[in-house]
C-alpha cells in the first residue's frame, strides 16, 4: 500500500514540477498568457482547469480501456478524447455561469479555450500511451492540473507586481511576460532528474 501511494505521489510531483507542461514542455501558453494578468482570474482558471483535467483523465481512461481497446478502435482516441473534453468544458462553462457569473465574464473566451488546450488533450494521450492504471491516470491528471495552476499563480503574482514597477515601454505587456516565463522555465529545469519514473 505504501509503495502504491509513493508511486502516485511521484507521479503528481513529476507532472507538476519536473515535467511541468508550461515551463518544461511549453504547452498551453495561450491560456497561460491570457489569464495570468490578474490573480483572481488565475485562481479561477486553475480550479476549473484542474477539475476538468482530472475528470477528463478518469473518463478517458474508462472509455479507452473498457470500450475502445475491446472494440479495437484505439485509432479514434484523439477524436473521442476531444469529445469527452468538449462535453466537460461545456458543463463547467454552464456551472460557472450559474455559480460565479463575475468570474465567468472575467475569464471570457479563455474558459471556452480549455477544450482546445493541448495540455487537456495531452493528459489522456499520455495516460493511454503509458498504460497507466485508473488511479495513476487520475494522479497524472491532478499533477498536470496542479502544475498548470502553479504556473498561472506564479505568473499572475509577478505580473501584478510588475504593474507597479518602472518597466521600459518596449518591454511592457507581453514581451516582459515572455522574459519572465523564460526565467521561470530556467528555474524549473533545476527539478529535472529529481524523480526517475
Amino acid at each position: 500500500m505504501g509503495s502504491e501511494f509513493t508511486k502516485y505521489f511521484e507521479l503528481i510531483i513529476s507532472a507538476s514540477l519536473i515535467n511541468n507542461f508550461v515551463f518544461t514542455r511549453f504547452l498551453g501558453l495561450c491560456i497561460f498568457f491570457g489569464v495570468s494578468k490578474k490573480m483572481e482570474t488565475a485562481v479561477g482558471m486553475s480550479i476549473t482547469f484542474t477539475a476538468v483535467m482530472m475528470i477528463s483523465a478518469a473518463l478517458s481512461w474508462v472509455v479507452f480501456t473498457k470500450l475502445m481497446i475491446p472494440l479495437e478502435i484505439t485509432f479514434l482516441e484523439i477524436i473521442v478524447f476531444i469529445g469527452i473534453i468538449a462535453g466537460l468544458v461545456q458543463a463547467s462553462d454552464t456551472i460557472m455561469r450559474k455559480v460565479s457569473p463575475g468570474l465567468y465574464y472575467k475569464l471570457g473566451i479563455y474558459l471556452a479555450l480549455i477544450s482546445t488546450n493541448c495540455i487537456i488533450l495531452a493528459v489522456p494521450l499520455v495516460n493511454a500511451g503509458e498504460k497507466y492504471s485508473f488511479l495513476q491516470s487520475i494522479s497524472f491528471g491532478f499533477g498536470s492540473g496542479l502544475g498548470f495552476a502553479l504556473a498561472l499563480i506564479i505568473m499572475a503574482s509577478i505580473r501584478e507586481k510588475l504593474e507597479l514597477a518602472d518597466v521600459p515601454a518596449v518591454f511592457k505587456g507581453l514581451p516582459m511576460a515572455f522574459v519572465i516565463t523564460g526565467l521561470i522555465a530556467l528555474a524549473f529545469t533545476g527539478f529535472s532528474g529529481l524523480i526517475t519514473l
